[in-house]
């Protein structure tokens, strides 16, 4: 689910987008939401109104490294903005997804890219996508680079080394495409479902110690 920014609500939409939520989750529970959304001009308590509404995945592209945002981003955005809002997304809900997106062929380095996942690790982003700039229309910022599939390889390999939950490295992806969402859908159920059989285990254990406990009792 996403939308246009909504700079003119005070909240930057955050309320419909967590009504939205809440509905979808009471309607079907078992249903997974992913939200792409804006820094909310780095407002914390929008970002914590979504995140606490029954959210699965928070996703909020950085865009592109720190070096090019004022090239590439409206001058009310930026990095910073941008990394604290996915940091408090997971600091309001713990259990939630982080998701971010980053356009290659803008002028970027590796070592600026590599730089980048560091920082989206530092602040435990589960998930990152890189995909191809393409030049919408002659307005826009030309393109670069057409950067090779090796290369989109290559930064896939380094993220899943530096311990992101999934990343998308290619050409042709964007921040939600239907490979990527499927695969998604099944990380997110299965470490969940571990989750609740490690609760399962804890919650039985004390019960299975308290009757050991009766039964050696002294009379």
């Amino acid at each position: 689910m996403t939308s246009v920014d909504r700079d003119d609500l005070p909240d930057g939409g955050a309320s419909h987008f967590a009504h939205t939520v809440e509905l979808l989750k009471i309607n079907k529970p078992e249903l997974l939401v992913e939200c792409l959304v804006s820094d909310f001009r780095g407002d914390h308590e929008a970002v914590a109104v979504l995140a606490k509404s029954g959210l699965d995945v928070y996703a909020h592209n950085v865009e592109t490294v720190k070096r090019l945002q004022k090239f590439v981003r409206d001058p009310k955005a930026g990095y910073e903005q941008s990394l604290s809002t996915l940091q408090h997304a997971k600091v309001a809900n713990p259990s939630l997804y982080t998701k971010t997106s980053l356009m290659l062929g803008l002028g970027e380095t590796d070592e600026e890219v590599i730089q980048t996942m560091k920082d989206l690790r530092a602040i435990n982003v589960d998930v990152v996508t890189f995909g191809q700039y393409l030049r919408p229309t002659e307005r826009h910022l030309s393109v670069v680079e057409y950067v090779r599939p090796e290369k989109f390889d290559y930064f896939r390999t380094m993220g899943e080394d530096m311990g992101f939950k999934y990343v998308a490295s290619g050409p042709m992806v964007r921040s939600s495409y239907r490979a990527g969402e499927f695969f998604m859908e099944h990380m997110i159920k299965s470490e969940r479902q571990e989750e609740e059989e490690v609760a399962a285990v804890v919650v039985v254990q004390p019960k299975a110690k308290e009757e050991q406990a009766k039964h050696h009792r002294v009379p």
